[in-house]
């Protein structure tokens, strides 16, 4: 069984910074990889970005590309999102999941999610 648990989140206003962290409790494999994915209010999941776990090799999201990190704590099983320059539309639920497998994008690729975390970012 795994469990991922998060931390992080709250309410700030744009421009701001938020990291958050999701560690992962239970079995990982080397070719695992993390993802984190978000969801407005009234919109569909969509991807955030993801890291291998060995690698370290990332993809974001064109809507987050350089101003969101993803890096991950290999030590400490944990995986992290920097977000800065915060916008009023990164507003959303994030959540992080744990595949068994190559780097995604694709939801239904991953195994094990975590509970949703919110986000809200006011302009």
């Amino acid at each position: 069984q795994v469990q991922l648990v998060k931390s992080g989140g709250g309410l700030v206003q744009a421009g701001d910074s938020l990291r958050l962290s999701c560690a992962v409790f239970g079995r990982t494999f080397s070719s695992s990889t993390m993802g984190w994915f978000r969801q407005a209010p009234g919109k569909e999941r969509e991807f955030v970005s993801t890291i291998s776990w060995s690698f370290g090799s990332t993809v974001y999201a064109d809507s987050v590309k350089g101003r969101f990190t993803i890096s991950r704590d290999n030590a400490k099983n944990t995986v992290y999102l920097q977000m800065n320059s915060l916008k009023p539309e990164d507003t959303a639920v994030y959540y992080c999941a744990v595949r068994y497998g190559r780097t995604s994008a694709y939801s239904h690729d991953y195994n094990y999610w975590g509970q949703g975390t919110q986000v809200t970012v006011s302009s």
